[in-house]
């Protein structure tokens, strides 16, 4: 049923919503921790290694930068920077290849304890990393992006929307496993989770809601830990407690969802653009599932959505369970 009356908020309606207000809050919450020692793989063009040399500077992160040397000092040399006055350290490798197996190996063995990403392709970084045997567990490696959205009252994570493309109902146990242990170590004790289709009823023609429903029962079963599952959910009847109430649904998780599970990486990554690029979102991305997480951006990212990363993986360092991802 269509609602009877029409609602229309403009942005006008949220001028409190501040995004540096928001960064800086969520960069409060690691004062105090110590440095977490990073390798920032192949940050060979002004983005990048800005970003990595911020979170440098602000404390969250040791880094270490892995790359190309010669073309690392020119970059830093255009951005002014002082990489031997910050304290830098620089790992020379001939290319971004090179670079990501080097880093890997270097987490692997206790050198590191994050990985972030510079300006090589997704795919070369996560290829280095799984084979890398002393990284891997026993969950497969997912993303989570963690957003401060306008229209939206608590921080919101989408996942997977950049590494799973199709995932099958056994790989999406890891990725709502990987995001509710994540959002658990962020502070939310219980995290509400909707896992999104385009329909809230089971449909047997729509995959989608088919795993929906397994994984609501998996949940009930003890085979997902921590949550407060629902599913299948559309976005609005997720988001609004108002859209699910028209719609006759009662749900624990509808205009309180802390974690929104996308059905695969095309959904997943136009709800995140579009939450960037058309509602005034801020985000930051990390990638769950090996034994150190991974500050993941695209390259296209700002130095403030770097620093953000940077953070999340410093408060996952220093707050997850050592025997995290491990089943």
């Amino acid at each position: 049923m269509l609602p009877t009356q029409h609602h229309r908020k403009d942005f006008e309606d949220f001028e409190d919503f501040d995004p540096r207000a928001r960064h800086e809050a969520l960069l409060r919450e690691c004062a105090g921790l110590a440095p977490v020692p990073c390798a920032v793989v192949h940050p060979c063009d002004p983005g990048s290694l800005e970003g990595a040399l911020a979170a440098h500077a602000a404390g969250l992160i040791r880094a270490t930068l892995v790359g190309p040397a010669e073309r690392i000092a020119a970059v830093a040399r255009g951005l002014g920077a002082d990489l031997a006055g910050a304290g830098v350290e620089v790992l020379d490798a001939p290319h971004s290849h090179a670079a990501a197996e080097l880093a890997a190996r270097l987490a692997a063995e206790g050198g590191a304890r994050a990985l972030m990403k510079g300006s090589l392709h997704t795919d070369e970084l996560i290829r280095a990393v799984v084979t890398q045997p002393g990284l891997r567990t026993g969950r497969r490696m997912s993303h989570v992006f963690r957003f401060d959205v306008p229209m939206y009252h608590k921080p919101l994570y989408i996942t997977d929307a950049a590494l799973n493309i199709s995932p099958s109902l056994s790989e999406k146990v890891d990725i709502a496993q990987n995001a509710i242990d994540f959002v658990r170590a962020m502070g939310v004790e219980a995290p509400r989770v909707a896992i999104l289709a385009a329909v809230e009823t089971v449909n047997p023609s729509m995959p989608s809601t088919l795993d929906a429903a397994a994984l609501c029962k998996m949940a009930e079963r003890g085979q997902l830990r921590g949550g407060v599952l629902d599913g299948p959910l559309a976005f609005d009847n997720a988001i609004s407690r108002e859209a699910a109430r028209v719609k006759g649904i009662s749900s624990p998780v509808s205009g309180e969802v802390d974690i929104l599970l996308a059905p695969d990486i095309e959904a997943g990554n136009m709800l995140a653009k579009q939450l960037e690029y058309l509602a005034g979102a801020t985000c930051a991305g990390v990638v769950l599932g090996a034994r150190v997480p991974i500050a993941l951006t695209s390259r296209a990212d700002a130095a403030t959505a770097r620093v953000a990363s940077a953070a999340l993986v410093s408060l996952l360092a220093h707050r997850r369970a050592p025997a995290e991802g491990a089943r």
